[in-house]
């Protein structure tokens, strides 16, 4: 997506952050960080325009370094919170929206289970875990009307069968433009399915 300069000033001020942080704590993989811009941050921004229309908050489970929340925080000005229990992840989270001059978002260092969030508009995750478990915590943050944004891996038509005799939804498929093994799930209307009698 095109970057006007204000933007792209503050993804930058984010990459000079989080590699600096990444010498310290483990955020994203060390084989990773000479392509920082398209493993993260052109694969978090990839997400922008599958986002609904709206001002709604964006909450991202797992925010580990704030991939894609915080790049995604950064790029819609969206109100966004991030959850993240690691307190070293998230010390990194509130310093990195301190100096980036993100009013908008808000830290959760707490287990995505203790969180107190808002109903969201949209929610993400990004490896963090098996689509049914992402399912069932987008069953219960989600807003009426909200979507869940998934990035998924080679396995994610595998999770997308495991997933399937337990929950209903729409779902919509897009190629990563940054993977070619990867698949970004686009979900509504998530139901859980009442088991046969």
């Amino acid at each position: 997506m095109p970057l006007d300069d204000a933007i792209r000033a503050r993804l930058d001020a984010y990459v000079e952050l989080l590699l600096r942080w990444n010498t310290r704590i483990n955020l994203v993989g060390r084989t990773t960080t000479d392509q920082v811009w398209q493993r993260h941050i052109e694969d978090s921004l990839q997400l922008v325009p599958l986002l609904p229309e709206g001002a709604g908050p964006i909450g991202d489970l797992g925010s580990g370094a704030g991939l894609p929340g915080l790049v995604l925080a950064i790029a819609t000005g969206r109100p966004t919170h991030l959850v993240e229990s690691d307190r070293r992840k998230a010390a990194f989270l509130n310093e990195a929206a301190a100096r980036l001059d993100l009013a908008q978002v808000q830290i959760h260092a707490t287990r995505i289970e203790e969180a107190r969030l808002p109903p969201l508009a949209v929610l993400t995750a990004r490896a963090l875990a098996p689509l049914g478990t992402l399912l069932a915590y987008a069953h219960r943050l989600l807003a009426p009307g909200g979507i869940a944004l998934f990035p998924k891996g080679r396995m994610a038509e595998t999770e997308l069968a495991e997933a399937q005799p337990a929950w209903s939804f729409t779902l919509d498929r897009f190629a990563s433009r940054t993977d070619p093994e990867a698949t970004i799930f686009r979900l509504s209307d998530i139901r859980h399915v009442q088991p046969q009698a």
